[in-house]
């Protein structure tokens, strides 16, 4: 990449690659939920969630402020980060959406072995155990639709910088 800018204003042109991005979804189970409480304030939380046929499930108790403030106001925004996946690259992704809120038997019924499985390995026992734990009375399942997305390939960034810094290092010698 010999046209890199001269400074980072615009790093819209390290947009995240859309196989990059699937495989980070994938490997990753910790994002950020951000929602807006009751005055408008923008509040978010870490959480461990499942990508699913192009959507995010989480799950939390439905007595926590963000399950009242996502029943009001659906709008959610989710980050996700390759730091602590095993994807040693600077990637990241956020995605706008809309999160819907499910107490359904059935959902729950698909849902915690998978989550289950993306905490605690592919050990069964320790699965089904998560799994029940997580069955609680209050808990409630959340389904966010992302509708719009800002993607981040720091790699790309990286790479582009290193031949734009080679490049002017070599214009340099050129004319001295």
């Amino acid at each position: 990449m010999t046209d890199h800018p001269e400074n980072y204003e615009d790093v819209t042109v390290y947009d995240l690659e859309a196989d990059a991005e699937e495989e980070l979804l994938l490997a990753h189970n910790e994002c950020t939920f951000i929602w807006s409480n009751k005055e408008g304030w923008p509040v978010g939380v870490i959480m461990s969630y499942v990508w699913r046929d192009g959507k995010f499930w989480l799950t939390a108790s439905g007595q926590r402020a963000r399950i009242a403030a996502v029943r009001r106001d659906p709008r959610v925004c989710i980050v996700v980060t390759s730091t602590g996946s095993p994807i040693p690259r600077n990637r990241t992704v956020t995605w706008k959406g809309t999160c819907v809120v499910h107490d359904s038997p059935e959902i729950k019924e698909w849902f915690y072995p998978e989550l289950a499985e993306a905490l605690q390995g592919h050990s069964p026992e320790r699965r089904d155990a998560f799994a029940e734990f997580l069955d609680s009375p209050r808990r409630v399942v959340l389904e966010v639709t992302p509708t719009q997305r800002i993607g981040y390939d720091g790699w790309k960034m990286g790479k582009a910088t290193s031949e734009w810094m080679k490049a002017r290092a070599e214009r340099e010698e050129e004319t001295s």
